[in-house]
């Protein structure tokens, strides 16, 4: 029995080759069948090369399980969360490696209604049952149909906002070559349908797996560069990049500043709170003071929650909150069933650019001023814990709180910062914020990095 190396926290990801291939990525499909003995199951993938064959190889193991799978074609992987929803299936698998480099790719398995198989609910069993590979022989195979939900999506993700409050807008759009092209040709075209004097300005539009262009992961600084040029070059009201598969979504303001995804969840936390008082938002441990200052002063609840997609879905579902945002640009919606979305956000801020008569700067410039953040760094680290813990040593004497609720968190009265292990990579990620200082910003940010990094 082959230990799978590919199996992480929220998903299954690898390197091409040894730790995931189509023979892997067969069992999979068998273990999933095994564990969640569904009777239908969609599937879809990403547009990198090598996800056709393993589309192919999860559904032939899911075939031979007996279970009946409806392919999505190309998709992103929220496609995956509502068609399974929309077409009450009893799961899906999305076939992506998301961010990832090149050389890589992965799967994202969710059960019934959308929920999210990870660590805790399921995701080490399948694991097991795939390392075992050890199948009961099964006489019926599955049946096999190609459908597209596409229309059926894009009129949901349209149901967030009020097309008669699109004024004349004009956006630039960077798919990144990855699979968000089809998405927003479809709403291009509903916008023209509607009437809706909305302009887009597409680069990197056209699906290729090849990524000419980079990868598509707009966290890294040398990947903004096209969209900024060509929200300054044409105008723009506001740049949109996405990650492969779309699941994020970035926002540059009209001046082309790329715009941190923690002053977006306050912003969408806003956005919901106008139409909905009282309502509970769920946020992340790492930056927290503008999101809390927010949702108070909108009469809403803000609750934190670890950070990650299970966690923060499963608290979701618990407390019925209508919104939950996390400062790597995951945002996540009652309505889209607790599920996260890229597409949503950029919809709710180009209609509250529209409804507020303000700039994407404008929206966003008090906040970032009130809590300057230096936005995440990483650090590759030999000895992660014993990093983390001299940080803490350092730090926690004169703190007036510290909460261990994911990673480390210490706040003073004027500053606060969090540590944490990535759950995906093996990096040390550190956030900090100060209020309305950004010198100090600068000046802790260099110490605590000197520090971690001895």
């Amino acid at each position: 029995m082959s230990k799978l190396t590919c199996f992480k926290a929220y998903d299954i990801r690898g390197r091409l080759g040894d730790e995931l291939n189509e023979n892997i990525v067969y069992r999979i499909g068998r273990a999933f069948g095994q564990f969640l003995a569904p009777k239908t199951i969609v599937v879809g993938g990403d547009v990198r090369l090598s996800s056709k064959s393993l589309k192919s190889a999860v559904t032939n193991g899911l075939l031979d399980s007996g279970v009946n799978v409806i392919d999505l074609g190309e998709t992103g992987t929220e496609e995956i969360y509502f068609a399974t929803s929309f077409l009450q299936a009893d799961g899906g698998i999305e076939v992506t490696a998301s961010h990832n480099p090149i050389d890589y790719n992965g799967l994202k398995l969710v059960r019934q209604n959308s929920r999210p198989i990870s660590a805790d609910s399921g995701l080490f069993e399948i694991q097991r049952l795939a390392e075992n590979n050890d199948f009961p022989v099964v006489t019926q195979r599955g049946q096999y149909k190609q459908f597209s939900v596409l229309a059926n999506y894009v009129e949901h993700l349209l149901s967030y906002i009020d097309v008669k409050n699109l004024k004349p807008m004009k956006l630039v759009i960077n798919s990144g070559n990855g699979a968000a092209g089809h998405v927003i040709d479809a709403i291009e075209a509903q916008f023209q349908a509607h009437d809706v004097p909305v302009e887009f300005v597409k680069i990197y539009n056209n699906p290729d797996g090849s990524f000419p262009n980079g990868i598509p992961n707009p966290l890294l600084h040398e990947n903004r560069q096209d969209t900024i040029n060509a929200v300054l070059e044409n105008k723009a009201d506001m740049g949109i990049a996405f990650d492969g598969d779309f699941d994020r979504c970035f926002l540059f303001d009209e001046n082309g500043e790329f715009v941190e995804g923690y002053y977006i969840v306050g912003l969408l936390a806003q956005a919901f709170l106008a139409k909905a008082k009282g309502e509970k938002i769920i946020y992340d441990p790492r930056l927290i003071w503008n999101t809390i200052e927010l949702v108070e002063k909108n009469n809403g609840q803000a609750v934190m929650c670890k950070s990650g997609h299970s966690f923060i879905k499963e608290k979701m579902r618990e407390i019925n909150a209508v919104y939950g945002g996390e400062m790597s640009a995951h945002h996540y919606f009652r309505d889209f069933f607790y599920c996260d979305s890229g597409m949503i956000p950029w919809l709710l801020v180009l209609e509250l650019l529209c409804t507020t008569g303000k700039t994407l700067g404008e929206l966003v410039g008090e906040s970032i001023a009130n809590y300057p953040s230096p936005g995440e760094i990483n650090s590759k680290l030999i000895d992660a814990k014993a990093a983390i813990q001299r940080v803490k040593d350092a730090y926690e004497k004169n703190a007036i709180n510290i909460d261990d609720i994911d990673g480390v968190s210490i706040e003073y009265s004027d500053w606060r910062f969090n540590l944490r292990c990535s759950n995906t990579e093996p990096v040390v990620r550190l956030n900090l914020e100060t209020r309305g200082n950004k010198a100090l910003m600068e000046e802790k940010t260099t110490e605590i990095l000197a520090l971690l990094r001895k």
